[in-house]
């Protein structure tokens, strides 16, 4: 893309269809007039005066404690230099939107007219009793040290100077994971650092924090090595002067061990690289250009570990990972500052994700196979959505150590919870699944495990403790992925084409011909059948070698339940076998029947159907409030489409009263908890929050399944069989990995839940 296409896109997308990038919504109802009155006068007046009793109150009744002002005077707005309050505008207005998506923080950009240092002070003082903390940003050194350091001493609000401690948190983080990889402690490197601003200054003291010494750290400015001796040295570059005779960045280089750039581009000569101590850690970090070209470095020097700032290369350093979730910490327990044992504690959470197994979703939003903590992958990627659940907890937990926190966090699960639904990541049930499946994994048998998807997914449920996969496939294709993936693991590799394991093979044929032969299926068919991967499938878990299976990533879904229902069979008491897909939504989870099996089902079928489902929700820990849903409410309509939805009640309501159901109910009327009181108040669901939807056919519950899916995209977990003897689940066609790992986990809950009922049978 030329630079002249960047340019206008850049221009278009800040002023088109509406200038600017954020914009203020009503959080309160305001339709009406009594709202109105409510809003503002004369209902404002209350909690005016709750707060001018107790101004902390503004916290309870006010946006206060959730509003940051993001504030310059445009003096150092990012390589563009002293642009101006107006030039900067956008700058601020994009730091708004980051902090909003990252971690739900209402950010208001200020721009002043100002390079006076009392002045800008005593502006941001004036305005302060707006904000819950103040987020200062691209003000020029020296200038951005006095104006932190007063507002944090004469405001009893956060105050953060983000140019200076997000590149100091995020690169301290890095630096103690390369040092790690590079088998160095920090007590004993050389550091050389490059630029003497306010990040550089920064940087270094929290490096010093974690035990860097003072003796092995050089730094440079525009004029060389910063030196004792120099003259006319500010109070910042006196801190870090060195007593060592050198000059240049080519002498300082020599066996140093790490390389901090927070300076200009391509001052490190792959000479001066070639000088440095083995394994060598080098963080170029200027932009949009670094101090030495990423490739040129990699290429001169196998054992180096790099960062940079830039997106396009491994181990950005990237100022995203702490300012959202150190102020969300900060916030929630309304800490009086930001101090350095919250900076700590954010560098320390920071490091130590990035020594997690990292999410499927994050590997396919950055392009990779496989993300692994190494010397390409150092510090989470901004897009990791465990940052906002492990960052803001840590920060807070310091502020209450520390002494700085004015509303202490006493129930930390509720928090964390609390954190994941700010972003719509409310991932509770999921996460409730795969704790429960680790609890006593299974082993679950992956039908098409040489395709790359399923073995990933394999692979997470191995590393995760989720299951014990079996994989069925080609052999050699399986064992290439594996290493392409650095899947490492012992696991069982079968493939039914070859001539692998011919006892078993025959075991199974004879055993399926037994169960068969009286529909046709001669012992050459069984053993034939025996061949393909979803009978054979079958087979490991009718005769117990394996505890559940998966399927259906490549073929269609019929051709995959064929099998399925031919061996494994329904469970006893079971008419007829159904499909439910588990719809993750801003509402919460959503249970939906039938999406893949019963066409047209009659009255008793939608019953059932109804009945697997409830007690499916219960088996993720959610109590089912169910509606039958029809395109007519409680007897409107004669049509036998209505009536039979009304008859499926009936008969729910006679045989299993346990179940909290009605309808026949329109889709709105079901969901609208408020109009379903005010229509319907004799409904069972009246003042209930409906959370399963089984509908009158196939059309209806297909259709709307994947319409949620895409229109809104909600996670989608199934379609789950309900009302199969072994635990036994179909994929969607090309399913992502994701969505194989979370179809495995229910695979093995499933397990459980039919050996408890089977142990239970048996006592």
């Amino acid at each position: 893309m030329s630079k002249n296409i960047r340019r206008r896109e850049a221009l278009v997308y800040h002023a088109k269809p509406q200038p600017g990038k954020i914009k203020i919504v009503p959080t309160k109802r305001y339709s009406t007039q009594r709202d109105l009155a409510l809003a503002y006068s004369p209902g404002v007046a209350e909690p005016c005066l709750e707060i001018a009793k107790d101004k902390d109150n503004a916290y309870k009744y006010t946006t206060k404690g959730n509003l940051v002002a993001v504030i310059t005077n445009g003096t150092a707005v990012l390589g563009l230099g002293d642009i101006g309050p107006e030039a900067s505008k956008p700058v601020m207005e994009g730091k708004g939107l980051l902090f909003k998506i990252f971690s739900d923080i209402d950010g208001i950009d200020i721009e002043l007219d100002t390079k006076d240092i009392d002045t800008f002070v005593q502006t941001v003082k004036t305005i302060a009793p707006t904000f819950g903390g103040i987020n200062l940003e691209d003000i020029k050194a020296p200038e951005a040290f006095e104006i932190e350091r007063r507002l944090k001493e004469e405001l009893d609000i956060p105050v953060m100077h983000d140019d200076q401690h997000g590149t100091a948190i995020i690169s301290a983080a890095a630096l103690l994971n390369a040092l790690e990889l590079a088998e160095k402690e920090i007590e004993s490197v050389k550091i050389v650092i490059s630029g003497a601003g306010a990040a550089a200054v920064s940087c270094t003291r929290l490096y010093k924090a974690f035990g860097a010494s003072a003796s092995n750290i050089v730094m440079l400015d525009s004029k060389g090595v910063i030196r004792k001796d120099r003259p006319g040295l500010s109070k910042e570059k006196l801190e870090f002067a060195t007593d060592r005779k050198i000059d240049t960045l080519d002498e300082a280089m020599v066996d140093c061990d790490v390389f901090i750039g927070l300076s200009i581009a391509d001052i490190v000569s792959v000479e001066m690289l070639k000088s440095m101590a083995a394994n060598p850690i080098v963080f170029a970090m200027a932009n949009p250009d670094p101090e030495i070209d990423y490739q040129l470095a990699m290429d001169a020097r196998e054992d180096i570990i790099m960062a940079t700032g830039r997106s396009d290369h491994p181990n950005q350093v990237n100022n995203v990972l702490g300012f959202p979730f150190i102020f969300r910490g900060a916030l929630d327990v309304r800490a009086t500052k930001i101090n350095e044992e919250m900076k700590m504690a954010a560098v320390k959470s920071l490091a130590a994700l990035a020594k997690e197994a990292v999410p499927e979703q994050v590997n396919i939003a950055y392009g990779e196979t496989k993300l692994n903590f190494g010397r390409d992958y150092i510090i989470p990627k901004p897009f990791d959505p465990r940052l906002i659940a492990r960052v803001p907890p840590a920060v807070a937990k310091a502020a209450m150590e520390s002494g700085v926190a004015k509303a202490p966090i006493e129930d930390w699960m509720k928090y964390e919870e609390e954190l994941l639904q700010r972003l719509g990541n409310d991932n509770k049930i999921v996460r409730l699944l795969h704790n429960r499946a680790k609890t006593n994994p299974k082993k679950i048998v992956f039908a098409e495990g040489d395709h790359l998807d399923v073995l990933k997914a394999a692979q997470i449920v191995h590393d995760e403790g989720i299951a014990h996969p079996i994989l069925l496939g080609n052999r050699e294709v399986i064992l290439e992925l594996m290493k392409e993936i650095d899947f490492e693991a012992e696991v069982q590799i079968i493939d039914p084409k070859n001539d692998e394991c011919p006892e078993k093979k025959q075991r199974y044929a004879e055993k399926y011909w037994k169960a068969r032969k009286r529909h046709g299926v001669t012992l050459y068919d069984a053993q034939k059948k025996l061949r393909e991967r979803n009978y054979f499938a079958a087979m490991m878990v009718n005769e117990g070698d394996a505890d559940g299976l998966i399927s259906g990533y490549s073929r269609a879904y019929p051709t995959v339940v064929r099998p399925m229902l031919e061996l494994i069979g329904k469970a006893p008491g079971v008419s007829k076998v159904a499909a439910m897909n588990l719809m993750i939504t801003q509402r919460g989870p959503m249970f939906l029947s039938d999406t893949s099996i019963n066409i047209d089902p009659t009255a008793k079928e939608l019953a059932k159907i109804a009945q697997m489902t409830a007690i499916t929700a219960k088996m993720f820990g959610v109590e089912p409030v169910v509606a039958m849903l029809s395109y007519a409410n409680f007897g409107s309509s004669k049509d036998q489409r209505a009536t039979k939805v009304g008859d499926a009640v009936a008969y729910l309501h006679r045989h299993y009263p346990e179940i909290l159901v009605d309808g026949e109910l329109q889709s709105d009327f079901a969901l609208n908890k408020e109009l379903l009181q005010s229509k319907f108040p004799f409904s069972k669901l009246a003042g209930h929050k409906v959370n399963t939807l089984i509908f009158p056919n196939l059309d209806s519950a297909n259709v709307t399944y994947k319409m949620m899916k895409e229109l809104y995209e909600a996670d989608s977990i199934g379609p789950i069989l309900l009302g199969m003897n072994k635990p036994v689940h179909i994929l969607q066609l090309g399913a992502a990995v994701e969505e194989i790992v979370n179809m495995t986990a229910v695979a093995v809950v499933d397990a459980q839940e039919k050996e408890k009922k089977q142990k239970a049978e048996h006592a």
